[in-house]
């Protein structure tokens, strides 16, 4: 409980009064004595007042309250919490609302100055943007309530336990599935490429159109029908796409509000998404990580639930990537032959370790090293030299690329493709290479 501006600015006047009397009978000017009998009197009724307020302010009940809280958050967008409270004021009052969210969230429309009329619900909102993945614990609110008459203020704390999970920001990609695939493919700049060769499950038969390749024709049909009948194709279906994605220290470097290892599992949660649709399933499994995680790759739309619950509290370590015990887990649980796609950020002193990890995987499945590179790198490398400092700056850019280069034209020699994206591209990059395979029939 604390005082209320009224009750400063009474006591306030009372003292300017005090001052200016002390101040007229230091000048000994004689006042009636009446005056000095009438500010006490009034100190006595706001000492009264007040002591009278603040008891019935103790013993007013405190409004309940409702939140209504979505159980799922996205990453990075702005959601509303729903407040309800419920009283039985017989009196409109004016209160202050409070409620406290977690530390890793913005909050906008807080605190809340709410009317609470008689025989009414108040509903109210506000909006959260979690910052961070993981589980939240929304614990308590918090009411200031006025003394009637105006005079004090009270806290209340009210518990109130909310829950929320807060996932990667994969909620566009649901309202997609109203859209043709191709289509919504083309929105965010994947590029599809035209089949090479016949390396398709076949589909149907159907009659010889314009463009077809003579060796889609089914001779025997054809000699039925006595009409040109052709093969149709469709993509290998039933496949295994495993990512092996690295939680290290490697990935905390940061690019906007996310880090890279947030790019890396909405680009990982993006390429799963096309395969789950094309058929193919798709698993996971975690490495530099304080708990191993795997998820052996399944079919249907349902294993992106799986995914996203799989992956929503993961957070990135301080701990090295050892791509070596990395490999060891993986082919000890993934025997059928699979895509393998390692989301890492690669380093020259990775040479050795990486290709004798990425060989080992080669042996039974095909691997696709996928590797961020920092924003700030193609910035520094396009800012003009003018000053030592910038000198400096450019010629490190310049020789740890060069570095990196160096170690992605080793991994190419040995037959070891790489994807070297930045993190706002790797998605749509990851998807390209994907449906270029498929169409090729290389996976």
């Amino acid at each position: 409980m604390k005082p209320a501006p009224r009750l400063l600015i009474a006591m306030a006047i009372l003292l300017l009064c005090a001052l200016l009397l002390g101040a007229l009978d230091a000048l000994a000017i004689e006042l009636p004595a009446i005056i000095n009998s009438l500010w006490w009197t009034l100190l006595i009724l706001l000492g009264v007042a007040a002591l009278i307020d603040a008891w019935l302010l103790h013993k007013a009940p405190s409004p309940s309250l409702e939140r209504n809280l979505p159980g799922q958050l996205p990453l990075g967008r702005w959601s509303d919490v729903q407040l309800t409270l419920h009283h039985g004021y017989n009196q409109q009052t004016q209160v202050q609302l409070f409620d406290h969210s977690p530390q890793d969230m913005a909050t906008e429309h807080l605190p809340q100055d709410v009317v609470l009329r008689p025989g009414e619900q108040t509903r109210t909102s506000y909006r959260v943007r979690p910052l961070v993945r993981g589980h939240f614990r929304f614990p308590r609110a918090e009411i200031s309530l006025p003394s009637r008459l105006g005079l004090w203020n009270g806290r209340r704390r009210l518990e109130l336990a909310g829950e929320t999970r807060v996932y990667p920001d994969f909620a566009r990609l649901h309202g997609a599935q109203l859209l043709a695939v191709d289509d919504w493919l083309s929105q965010i700049g994947v590029r599809q490429h035209q089949r090479r060769g016949l390396g398709m499950e076949f589909h149907q038969l159907r009659e010889f159109r314009d463009g077809d390749s003579l060796r889609q024709i089914d001779w025997k049909a054809t000699a039925r029908k006595r009409t040109p009948i052709a093969r149709e194709y469709q993509d290998e279906r039933d496949q295994q796409l495993v990512f092996m994605l690295d939680c290290g220290r490697r990935m905390r470097s940061q690019d906007g509000e996310l880090s890279h290892f947030d790019h890396a599992l909405n680009a990982s949660l993006l390429l799963s998404y096309i395969a789950l649709r094309q058929g193919d399933a798709v698993g996971l499994s975690t490495f530099a990580s304080d708990q191993h995680r795997y998820l052996a790759p399944v079919k249907g739309v349902a294993q992106l639930n799986v995914l996203l619950n799989a992956v929503y509290d993961l957070k990135s370590t301080q701990l090295p990537a050892d791509y070596s015990a990395a490999t060891d887990a993986l082919l000890s649980r993934q025997r059928r032959r699979a895509l393998v796609v390692i989301v890492t950020n690669l380093r020259d002193e990775d040479d050795q370790e990486l290709l004798n990890a990425v060989k080992r995987l080669g042996r039974q499945h095909r691997v696709l090293v996928a590797s961020l590179r920092e924003e700030v790198l193609d910035a520094l490398r396009q800012t003009p030299v003018q000053n030592l400092d910038s000198a400096l700056a450019y010629c490190g850019t310049v020789d740890y690329l060069n570095a990196r280069d160096k170690l992605h034209e080793r991994l190419l020699a040995n037959n070891v493709p790489v994807l070297d994206a930045r993190p706002s591209e790797l998605g749509p990059e990851l998807v390209s290479r994907y449906l270029a395979w498929k169409k090729a029939g290389v996976i």
